[in-house]
C-alpha cells in the first residue's frame, strides 16, 4: 500500500477548516466575523421574507382567481338551465292568457299537459329526478315522515304508503326529502313477545 493511501482523506466545510486550524499558523478554526455574521444573516432573513411576502401574494391571486371562476362558472350553469326552460315557460304565460269563455277545458288540460312534459324532458336533461314512489322502504336520506299509518302486512311495516308531496334529486344529490306518510306493522313493538 502506498503512504498517500494510508493518510486520512478531509472531506466537507468542517474537514477544510479542521485542517486548517491544525496548520499552526491559524491556531483555530475558520471564523467569521460578528458583524459578517450580522449582516449575511439579515441579508438571508430579508430574502426569505421577501420570498413569503411574493408567496402570500401569489396565493391570495389564486385565490381570488379560484373564487372568480367557480362564481362564472355556477352562474353559467344557472343561465344554462333558466334557458332550457324559457321555452316551457313562454307556452306556460300563453296558456295562463287564454280567454276560458273561448277555449274548452280540453285544450286548456292538453296544453298544460304538453307544457309540464316539456319542462321535465329538460328537467331530466339537467339531471332532476322526482323522488314520489310508494310501496319503497322508507329512507330518511329522501324522504320526511310527515305522519304514519296501518300497514295491512308485516312485509310493508317501515314502508312508505303515500306520497304526500314529491321531492326532487339533482344528479343524486336531494334538492327537496319526499313528504310521505309511513306504513307499520301494528303487532311491531308490543314487547310482548307475540
Amino acid at each position: 500500500m502506498d503512504d498517500k493511501d494510508k493518510q486520512p482523506q478531509a472531506a466537507g466545510p468542517d474537514a477544510a477548516a479542521q485542517l486548517q486550524g491544525s496548520g499552526g499558523s491559524g491556531g483555530g478554526a475558520l471564523l467569521e466575523p460578528p458583524e459578517e455574521a450580522v449582516a449575511r444573516l439579515e441579508r438571508e432573513v430579508a430574502d426569505l421574507k421577501d420570498k413569503y411576502l411574493r408567496l402570500a401574494a401569489e396565493y391570495d391571486n389564486f385565490r381570488k382567481r379560484a373564487l372568480k371562476e367557480r362564481t362564472e362558472v355556477w352562474e353559467k350553469a344557472q343561465a344554462d338551465l333558466v334557458l332550457r326552460l324559457v321555452d316551457a315557460l313562454d307556452d306556460l304565460a300563453r296558456f295562463a292568457h287564454v280567454d276560458p269563455a273561448q277555449t274548452d277545458a280540453k285544450t286548456i288540460h292538453d296544453g298544460v299537459d304538453l307544457v309540464e312534459r316539456k319542462l321535465w324532458k329538460e328537467l331530466e336533461a339537467a339531471g332532476v329526478t322526482r323522488v314520489d314512489q310508494s310501496g319503497v322502504p322508507f329512507d330518511p336520506n329522501l324522504h320526511e315522515a310527515v305522519t304514519t299509518g296501518p300497514a295491512d302486512h308485516p312485509a310493508k311495516d317501515h314502508t312508505v304508503g303515500a306520497v304526500l308531496q314529491p321531492g326532487y334529486q339533482m344528479r343524486g344529490a336531494l334538492i327537496r326529502p319526499a313528504r310521505v306518510v309511513v306504513l307499520q306493522w301494528p303487532g311491531r313493538g308490543t314487547g310482548d313477545g307475540s
